[in-house]
């Protein structure tokens, strides 16, 4: 990165927020409702960065192709509706990101994977929607991460530069989409990391194990 950082943008789940304590309230609600024993919620904690389905399949041990598969999935949506951002809160440090951020003016975005029907609500009540200068979910674009689709169409809305733009998730596929896509890229392995894809194969230009420590990070490509 040659220039000054033109603007920094964020996975939502597990990286912005931390969204795990609601999901793992709705799918041991779901598991209940068929009488089965709740998990253990580190092990759905790591499992949400892959979204309902992959939840599903963690709870019910069954794949997509099961006829139960949809009821499910559709019922566990359903719950997350109506739980969504009880107990979900900022990271530890990403408000004080956001402030340090907006005292440069510098702009920030969320790139997401979560649908806009979930992503915006969530948004909306953890009073962050305003706040964001660009949200890029599924429904914006045709292909999603890991391809860098959405991360290239958050800089074409904010006007920013691929190669001045910092990119930061807890996933493999953010870190793939964020190399992509020319960008800087940042591991938070404080977020939903699950055991069989560790952090450090990545390739990531920078890991925080907490997001207190992003601010460092970014005051080096001011």
């Amino acid at each position: 990165m040659q220039n000054p950082l033109e603007a920094v943008l964020f996975d939502l789940d597990g990286t912005l927020l931390d969204t795990a304590p609601d999901f793992v309230y709705i799918l041991n609600q779901l598991l209940a409702e068929y009488q089965k024993p709740a998990l253990p919620s580190d092990i759905i904690r790591s499992t949400v960065s892959n979204g309902a389905r992959a939840l599903v399949s963690l709870a019910f041990e069954i794949d997509e192709d099961h006829a139960d598969f949809p009821v499910l999935r559709a019922r566990l949506l359903t719950l997350y509706t109506e739980h969504l951002a009880v107990a979900t809160t900022p990271f530890p440090g990403i408000i004080d990101t956001l402030v340090f951020l907006a005292a440069k003016n510098i702009p920030w975005g969320i790139v997401t994977n979560k649908p806009k029907a979930y992503t915006t609500p969530l948004m909306e009540r953890i009073k962050l929607e305003h706040q964001a200068d660009v949200v890029i979910c599924p429904e914006h674009v045709t292909q999603t991460k890991p391809h860098p689709e959405p991360l290239l169409l958050a800089c074409k809305m904010l006007d920013c530069r691929p190669a001045n733009t910092i990119y930061i998730g807890d996933h493999r596929r953010d870190i793939e989409a964020g190399r992509l896509a020319g960008m800087k890229t940042v591991a938070a392995s404080y977020g939903y990391i699950h055991a069989d894809d560790p952090v450090d194969s990545w390739n990531a230009d920078h890991c925080v194990d907490s997001a207190t420590k992003i601010t460092a990070i970014l005051e080096c490509y001011l």
